[in-house]
């Protein structure tokens, strides 16, 4: 039995036949799928020998008539659809940067049967410490805000506390970016009198606001590039 023959029977369980029971006209969970898997291939890259990376964020668009049947059972079928995509990848051995996150929309252009999916590689950036107070940095920090200033991505903020934060790649950063555009040193982050962004000989350069840099102060609401991966600045 094939990936796509064993997600639609499991889904299929779950809601009690309800995706069985539907116009064949309608979008079927098993076409989605199927789309997702030629979406992961289409968007292969090839990183590094015995590295292929795929991307991990998927939006599917339906029409209003399948969104409105569909939605009903989001929950199941977004949880089936996101182990589907995690079993194909390592049938194929492809790698994501971050955790799989599939979502459904609804687009009122489109006809009932026929959907649109959209990919997208983000980065999982993970603090590889507890946040603990260097020398000189509560005062720094009280100097660019009440608080501590952080590193804000889309869904983890990470506290600049140390009176040096490094980022990059390999095992011994501060801050880890799981993203292929990314050097293992790649950037640090100084506390002093100002908060200062300083690449570290990166491959790819370092990015604030769409200028590559070498060193700069950073202010509030800074976006900084590295890789693909955009963190946001907060002074806190």
């Amino acid at each position: 039995m094939g990936l796509l023959d064993r997600f639609e029977q499991r889904l299929d369980r779950m809601v009690n036949g309800a995706f069985a029971r539907a116009f064949k006209a309608e979008v079927q969970p098993v076409e989605i799928a199927a789309a997702l898997q030629r979406e992961m291939t289409d968007h292969a890259a090839v990183v590094s020998r015995g590295r292929t990376v795929v991307p991990n964020v998927y939006s599917v668009d339906l029409s209003p008539r399948d969104f409105e049947r569909l939605s009903v059972h989001t929950d199941a079928l977004t949880t089936e659809l996101s182990a589907m995509v995690n079993e194909f990848a390592e049938e194929q051995r492809y790698t994501f940067l971050g955790g799989t996150q599939i979502a459904l929309g609804m687009d009122d252009a489109l006809e009932t049967g026929l959907f649109r999916v959209h990919s997208e590689s983000k980065a999982g950036v993970a603090s590889t410490h507890q946040a603990t107070s260097a020398p000189g940095a509560s005062a720094s920090a009280s100097s660019v805000g009440s608080g501590q200033p952080l590193l804000v991505t889309d869904d983890t903020t990470h506290t600049l506390s140390r009176a040096v934060t490094r980022l990059g790649r390999g095992t011994d950063v501060d801050i880890r970016v799981d993203d292929p555009g990314v050097s293992r040193h790649h950037a640090e982050i100084l506390l002093g009198r100002e908060v200062v962004l300083r690449d570290l000989r990166s491959t790819n350069g370092t990015y604030v606001d769409g200028v590559q840099v070498g060193e700069v102060v950073l202010s509030e609401g800074n976006v900084i590039q590295i890789g693909a991966t955009r963190l946001t600045f907060r002074a806190g």
